[in-house]
């Protein structure tokens, strides 16, 4: 009986089990390789695919840090941890306590599988609970996992080739898992509508309190997405109190609010202003940055009629210029637009609940056209990835929706654009994590030396500040050491220590005064003065040095003070790296 009810379960769902399967698929492969071997024989250390040798790595440190229940910053010594969301961090080092399952295999191996398919089975309960219709939640799926925009349409044209994923400048889907804490903010976010859908049809306070938790708690797994959700409830509970007199989502928004500011209010720094304004900076950087569109002669003509204020030239180029950055990052999920004329024609109905997803879906575009993120402006693009994955779900409502309408021949083509723009745009992707060969890597030697040092009492590791122009010289020889691929909190994520200054991507991004401290270090690598290099050691309790002492071909890390001029002890040493402690008498 058993057997025949899982027979008929797997007959019934077979296209869901198959979509599943291969969205998993896709989305895993940009993760799982990294963190690993990448060679038969281990000779050639751990690579790194993608971002994942910077934001993996970071991620890494973070969670290793929590793991150990505590908030100081793995990366800038003496400081805690600040305008930063830590939500993936603490439920990663939960489980990792709870299960003794190794940080980066969780990370890379593990969670990506779990979050792809909770992603997917939470899209499709969704849409089947929104809207009723097991087509709809299929195609919604699709495009959740396959959506891709037009770079590669671009890059073919140009040079030939299939690549050019962010060239708009949005990361697509099947990049979801490369970026943790928004692949966790969808879950969260999925589960907050569903017990919201549930709320609002049964008016039940299990639903509502439920609902308010996954949608209060976003803020801390993904903070743009609960800026999103908290602003799209304050426009959809104002709408239903004027249409409606009602207040159940206004009761939402309170006790979702109440529950953000105490979850996040703790780790912002008051004096911080994390946006600014900045008008139409992705519009004019995707058409003047060479690794984006860059259309200089459109950037040229834009920026000209704007400092001549020649205003209806301007709005015209300016208005284009949106609609390719629109166009150019939606690709086959520009079909979503249908549904605004199913529900013109009254096919779908406008509840407080569709005012509640559009909002969202306002905000996500509007924001990054008008601010920025201070110190790095690009950041802010993480509101439109929001834009993109409920065009995803409107796309799959609206395909749903033509294909019931149109005749079988042009069915059959449309079905065609749509699988033919989701193969292409999602290997223009996955082109970059399949090699076998890694952009970046963690040397055996390394590896060793950091381990070492991660058995070694604590205390806090002064490393060489990252060198640009080394990094520079290196780039073309794949895969580059992590020292010389980008600024990365790798010392600290390895060996489990507080690096003095490190990953200085992410302190500007989360507002420490980096710069003056890596000036101070700069002079201690400099200074020839004996007493100064102790005292620079002791009053900021630096414990251990680690230095790489073969940069090939460019020379290595080294101090102009010898080891007994600053009472150091070199406690390991390889081919690669010295590892020195302070003496405790300094």
């Amino acid at each position: 009986m058993l057997k025949k009810s899982i027979l008929v379960f797997l007959k019934n769902n077979l296209s869901l089990i198959v979509l599943l399967f291969f969205g998993n698929i896709s989305w895993s492969l940009t993760m799982v390789k990294s963190g690993l071997c990448w060679d038969a024989k281990c000779a050639s250390g751990i690579g790194f695919w993608g971002p994942n040798g910077h934001d993996g790595i970071w991620h890494l440190a973070i969670i290793e840090r929590l793991s150990r229940f505590s908030l100081e910053s793995p990366v800038f010594a003496g400081e805690s941890i600040r305008n930063y969301h830590l939500g993936f961090g603490i439920i990663t080092a939960l489980i990792h306590k709870i299960t003794s399952i190794e940080i980066s295999v969780l990370y890379f191996q593990i969670l990506p599988i779990v979050f792809s398919l909770l992603i997917g089975l939470l899209v499709y309960k969704f849409i089947l609970k929104w809207r009723g219709s097991k087509k709809e939640a299929w195609w919604s799926l699709f495009f959740v996992y396959f959506g891709s925009g037009f770079g590669f349409v671009v890059t073919l044209l140009r040079s030939g080739v299939i690549t050019g994923e962010s060239m708009f400048w949005s990361q697509q889907a099947v990049s979801t898992l490369v970026n943790p804490p928004f692949a966790l903010s969808l879950i969260f976010m999925l589960s907050g509508f569903i017990f919201l859908i549930r709320y609002l049809e049964h008016g039940h306070l299990k639903d509502m309190i439920l609902s308010s938790l996954f949608l209060g708690l976003l803020i801390q797994i993904k903070s743009y997405a609960g800026v999103l959700v908290l602003l799209g409830l304050g426009v959809s509970s104002l709408w239903q109190v004027i249409q409606k007199r009602k207040f159940s989502l206004l009761k939402v928004l309170i006790l979702s609010s109440l529950i953000s500011f105490a979850v996040f209010f703790p780790f912002i720094k008051q004096s911080s202003k994390m946006l600014v304004f900045q008008p139409f900076w992705f519009l004019e950087t995707m058409m003047t940055y060479s690794d984006r569109l860059g259309w200089d002669r459109f950037y040229s003509a834009m920026t000209t009629y704007k400092m001549g204020k020649i205003w209806f030239k301007e709005i015209l180029a300016y208005g284009a210029a949106f609609v390719i950055f629109l166009v150019g990052n939606m690709g086959s999920r520009i079909i979503g637009f249908y549904i605004f004329v199913k529900m013109f024609k009254k096919e779908i109905k406008f509840s407080e609940f569709e005012v509640f997803v559009f909002s969202i879906v306002f905000f996500a575009v509007s924001i990054p056209m008008f601010f920025v993120q201070k110190g790095t402006p690009w950041n802010t693009i993480q509101f439109f990835y929001y834009f993109l994955f409920f065009f995803s779900l409107f796309a799959g409502i609206s395909l749903s929706g033509l294909l019931n309408k149109t005749k079988l021949i042009f069915k059959r083509l449309l079905l065609l654009l749509v699988l033919s723009l989701a193969f292409l745009g999602g290997w223009s992707t996955l082109c970059h994590y399949l090699p076998s060969v890694p952009p970046a890597k963690l040397s055996n030697e390394e590896h060793k030396a950091l381990t070492y040092l991660a058995k070694q009492p604590d205390g806090v590791v002064l490393t060489y500040p990252f060198d640009n122009f080394k990094a520079k010289e290196a780039e073309l020889n794949a895969p580059r050491p992590l020292y010389l691929y980008v600024s990365s909190a790798y010392v600290s994520a390895f060996s489990n220590k507080t690096v003095f200054l490190e990953d200085e991507v992410n302190l500007d991004i989360t507002g420490y005064d980096w710069k003056s401290r890596r000036e101070k270090v700069l002079g201690f690598i400099s200074n020839l003065n004996e007493e100064e290099g102790r005292k620079f050691l002791k009053v900021n309790k630096i414990k251990y040095l680690y230095l790489v002492k073969v940069i090939s071909p460019l020379p290595g890390e080294k101090l102009k003070l010898g080891e007994s001029q600053l009472g150091l002890t070199q406690i390991f040493g390889n081919e690669e790296v010295d590892i020195f402690m302070v003496k405790s008498e300094i």
